[in-house]
């Protein structure tokens, strides 16, 4: 079955016109071009699409069927021109923006859905990416913008910082450590733990110090949300590392106890980065304004 828009532009013209020569002369095509089409059309589609008379043309029943889609496609067209022609003329942009779990779940939201009530042309394409990936997909020129943690970022990438992001042991009102103020992660290696997916971001990262500690920590669950995560530690399922701001949210409506890891490697200094801040199109560079003032 082949045909073309112009195929159906024409075939939308003559059923308007009820005239091969006016729809002809509407689509700006010679009359024997216009037949040979509308000839070809009909071809393709194993159907007879007129009823050519001396007064004109009229539609059969299938030809009245595809000027009903013909119309369809032509308007889906001239939607997807008008979008297109937003996004080349700047009135319509999109940002990629990669973000680690706790950017994700915990910092950027408030963030990112302030940016979009004020700039309604603007959409921001979030994907999910360990700060490490996150690191060499900016290197690479695969994003706009990363929401990381600064150890992972070569110098070479420019970053400003957005925000702290402590993790914190956290366990049921009853459970271990619930009298401690602080701990090395190494003492909770005998608990049972609850954890993110294994494919998050911030799980891959807490497993792989875990790993170097030589802990395996062993799971009774896994989920994919923090406040999910935090119920299970409240019902003395096990315990769990999740971001301080995540804790303290949970904390106010459940019997949680929070205890500081002493650990380096939970301390993370959360930052906005890029390539080159100057180099970037001028919605992600809009972007990066509004994330500087919403900065902590």
């Amino acid at each position: 079955m082949r045909f073309d828009l112009v195929d159906l532009q024409l075939f939308i013209a003559v059923a308007d016109q009820r005239s091969i020569t006016r729809g002809a002369e509407r689509s700006h095509l010679a009359l024997a071009s216009a037949s040979a089409r509308i000839k070809g059309l009909e071809d393709a589609l194993g159907v007879a699409l007129l009823k050519r008379g001396r007064r004109g043309v009229e539609l059969t029943a299938a030809g009245e069927s595809l000027l009903d889609h013909a119309r369809v496609v032509i308007h889906q067209i001239d939607a997807m021109r008008g979008d297109l022609a937003g996004f080349a003329s700047g009135v319509r942009a999109s940002v990629h923006l990669l973000a680690n779990t706790s950017g994700l779940s915990e910092h950027l939201p408030k963030a990112l859905a302030g940016f979009l009530r004020e700039h309604r042309d603007v959409a921001i394409d979030i994907e999910e990416r360990e700060s490490t990936d996150i690191a060499a997909a900016i290197t690479a020129g695969a994003a706009d913008l990363g929401f990381a943690a600064e150890h992972a970022l070569p110098d070479h990438i420019e970053r400003f910082a957005f925000s702290e992001d402590r993790l914190t042991l956290v366990t049921s009102r009853r459970g271990p450590f619930a009298g401690r103020r602080q701990i090395d992660f190494k003492e909770a290696g005998a608990c049972d733990f609850v954890g993110l997916t294994s494919a998050t971001a911030l799980q891959v990262h807490i497993s792989k110090h875990a790993a170097r500690l030589g802990m395996r920590p062993h799971f009774r669950a896994r989920l994919r949300d923090f406040d999910a995560i935090c119920q299970m530690v409240a019902a003395d399922v096990g315990v769990a590392l999740v971001p301080e701001a995540a804790a303290r949210r949970c904390a106010k409506l459940m019997p949680l106890a929070m205890v500081r890891l002493r650990d380096a490697w939970a301390n993370r200094r959360l930052v906005i980065c890029a390539r080159s801040f100057k180099a970037l199109p001028r919605p992600a560079k809009m972007l990066v304004e509004h994330l500087r003032a919403e900065a902590v």
